[in-house]
């Protein structure tokens, strides 16, 4: 079993940039695909990024592209969001789960999710 520990969030202002961090305990963090989504209040978890076992392959959501990376270093079992020119329909609670499936957006399909990093861009 895997366990997500998130941080990094804060309190930026727009066109600011973030750099969230997950760091997993376990021997089998190469083995999974990892994914960020985030929660904004009074609305449903969205997918926001993922990144394969090798860190090869990588997809975003429409909203993020071109503003969020997604990295992992599998030798200290972390996987990083670089938010850059966030804006403040980027604020909500970030969190980051693992998954076996590629390619997938649906949160059911991941799992061992950590306890979330607010992150709040105000304008």
């Amino acid at each position: 079993q895997v366990q997500l520990g998130e941080s990094g969030g804060g309190l930026v202002q727009a066109g600011d940039s973030l750099r969230l961090s997950c760091v997993a305990s376990g021997r089998t963090f190469s083995s999974y695909h990892m994914g960020w989504f985030r929660q904004a209040p009074g609305k449903e978890r969205e997918f926001v990024a993922a990144i394969s076992w090798g860190g090869g392959r990588t997809n975003y959501a429409d909203s993020v592209k071109g503003r969020f990376t997604i990295s992992r270093d599998n030798a200290k079992n972390t996987v990083s969001l670089q938010m850059n020119s966030l804006k403040p329909e980027d604020t909500a609670v970030y969190y980051c789960a693992v998954t076996t499936k590629w390619p997938v957006w649906d949160p059911t399909h991941f799992g061992s999710w950590g306890q979330g990093t607010q992150v709040t861009v105000s304008s």
